[in-house]
């Protein structure tokens, strides 16, 4: 019978050569290892956790309808930062020879998935329709301006319209995480109720975001009339089967979102099944507590309410802004300090604690991020912008505030 096994060896690159040569296959400290069904990792676990962590519900058992977000292919033409932004854009690249666009949005070789004159095509075949310009997820706390018509190899490359049309429906939410992660621990969730990126939780290799949607709607492209549509939750029979039996009745479709958003904000959680939460979707373990159940599902809808700016406790400012000078994001600079972030050489926000600049969303460190993308853009922050972020800062005070909070609620794992 093959037996496999595993050894790590840390440290510098002539550390490491001066154990190989001092050691062979028959000193090595190996460890046995015994790689289980579904993932065979060739890596060693933790076996207790194993098991008790897979009780949980992966979320794609959960619900059902989900895919990886849209892909533009080409955000630079796609993706703008307001609404006039893109309807300029849009009738000058589509007004163009297919060339001269290519070379002014500097677009590049076509590939066999996007290509100038499809993109052009899908434009110019939808009208320049203003009610397809719409509001994307596009990373943490921003959201920009997209045109979206829904036909694949278009203007966007991957539109995912199998998913994304139950969310442009406008009344629905959804969480967003990714199946496999490279970062060091798992932060990878976060809430939308617009069309989402594939890039919106992260954009490191292998971290896509997918997105699942609470509500479904049935298509009525079709129908003479949608006015009798009805939503359906998105969530699978057996989960809600399972949850019938923990409860004697089923909750809402919102009370069980908030309830699995606040389970994946739970410390304990993320570092408890860290190892696991790597390499596939993450689980969601169900409390037969309906009192536990509810307490958890009014910290996760304060987090909706944070991430998707709904929350009142967002007016309350815990920074200020300072300095001469206009606001032109020409570098970006964080002095713990002062517990400032320069935004130039004379303009800042102050007031920002280090725990809250370092705070990370998926594969991004909130703050820093999206002042960096405005620095990239070479944008100037207006008034509505410093607002924004500053109500950015306030959210991840109070996100960090809630995930304590939510630890102290749980008894313990596995929960019961």
């Amino acid at each position: 019978m093959t037996k496999i096994y595993h050894a790590d060896l840390w440290g510098s690159r002539e550390d490491k050569y001066r154990y190989l040569l001092e050691h062979d296959i028959t000193t090595v400290e190996w460890t046995e290892l015994a790689p289980a069904s579904p993932a065979y990792l060739f890596i060693p676990q933790n076996i207790d956790c194993k098991a008790e962590y897979e009780e949980g519900w992966k979320i794609t058992e959960i619900m059902p309808v989900n895919s990886v977000g849209l892909y533009t292919a080409r955000d630079e033409l796609a993706i703008q930062w307001t609404k006039d932004e893109l309807k300029e854009v849009l009738g000058d690249f589509s007004s163009l020879s297919s060339e001269i666009a290519r070379s002014k949005y500097a677009l590049g070789e076509d590939s066999r998935d996007w290509q100038v004159t499809l993109a052009q095509k899908d434009i110019q075949s939808s009208g320049l329709d203003n009610s397809k310009i719409q509001l994307i997820s596009y990373r943490p706390f921003d959201a920009r301006f997209t045109y979206y018509t829904g036909k694949s190899r278009g203007f966007i490359c991957m539109p995912r319209p199998s998913v994304m049309y139950h969310v442009l429906q406008k009344d629905n939410l959804g969480i967003n995480v990714c199946r496999q992660i490279i970062s060091e621990s798992w932060s990878h969730i976060f809430a939308s109720n617009l069309i989402t990126d594939n890039c919106y939780v992260s954009n490191k290799s292998r971290e896509r975001n997918y997105l699942f949607s609470l509500y479904t709607y049935p298509d009525t492209a079709n129908q003479q009339s949608s006015l009798f549509v009805e939503k359906s939750p998105n969530f699978s029979s057996g989960f809600l089967n399972a949850i019938r039996e923990k409860f004697g009745y089923i909750p809402t479709p919102e009370a069980i979102f908030y309830y699995i958003y606040a389970i994946f904000h739970s410390p304990t959680y993320r570092d408890r099944y860290a190892e696991f939460l790597k390499g596939d979707f993450p689980r969601v373990p169900l409390t037969s507590s309906d009192q536990l159940f509810k307490n958890l599902g009014a910290k996760g809808q304060a987090l909706v309410d944070l991430h998707l700016m709904k929350s009142k406790n967002l007016n309350k400012l815990i920074t200020k802004m300072g300095g001469d000078g206009d606001n032109a994001v020409t570098e970006v600079t964080y002095k713990p300090t002062e517990q400032r972030v320069y935004i130039n050489s004379d303009r800042y926000f102050e007031g920002i604690a280090p725990e809250v600049w370092k705070f990370k969303i998926g594969g991004y460190q909130v703050l820093d991020k999206w002042l960096k993308d405005r620095k990239k853009a070479k944008r100037t922050l207006s008034f509505d912008d410093g607002l924004h972020y500053q109500k950015v800062v306030v959210a991840l005070a109070e996100t960090m505030q809630l995930m304590e909070e939510i630890d102290q609620l749980i008894p313990g794992f596995p929960i019961i």
